[in-house]
């Protein structure tokens, strides 16, 4: 690939990652949408030669610093969930839209799952059912993104 497609995966990134910094509170905070996962499954899909595994884990560990909290949850949670997408990826070029809707809600609910696990060895209390709705609002802008345009390799029949 050339040159400025890696320089705009990485640009992409770096948005992701301020959008997930923004002051979020109230009810915005528990309906945002992990931003930087949800592009890093989206690169992980269209360029996984530019976006793999190992920028999973490092962007995880940015958000682990940015958060201030245990170090390590989301660098784990973003490379279980990047492995997930990889092993996946040839196939995921051939399913229709609804179907990658379906997978790309899988993989926000594998991050959420696995730092939920973590937070609850950490002794923290367990959470309620509010805790997945990142996962839904992940899929509704997956799913705007796509009626915008987005090609993310998925056949048009079935959407």
């Amino acid at each position: 690939m050339p040159q400025s497609n890696f320089k705009i995966i990485y640009f992409s990134l770096v948005i992701a990652f301020i959008c997930l910094l923004f002051p979020w509170s109230g009810l915005a905070l528990k309906l945002r949408p992990d931003f930087l996962l949800i592009t890093i499954i989206l690169w992980l899909i269209r360029a996984p030669n530019l976006c793999n595994i190992g920028t999973a884990w490092l962007a995880g560990l940015f958000v682990d610093i940015a958060t201030g909290g245990i170090f390590g949850q989301y660098a784990l949670a973003y490379t279980i969930t990047a492995y997930c997408a990889v092993v996946y990826q040839k196939r995921l070029v051939l399913f229709n839209h609804t179907q990658q809707l379906l997978y790309v809600f899988f993989l926000l609910i594998i991050s959420q799952v696995t730092l939920l696990i973590l937070k609850a060895f950490s002794g923290q209390p367990l959470l309620s059912w509010a805790y997945f709705l990142p996962s839904i609002t992940g899929v509704l802008l997956w799913r705007t993104a796509v009626a915008l345009g987005l090609n993310t390799g998925g056949r048009a029949r079935g959407t």
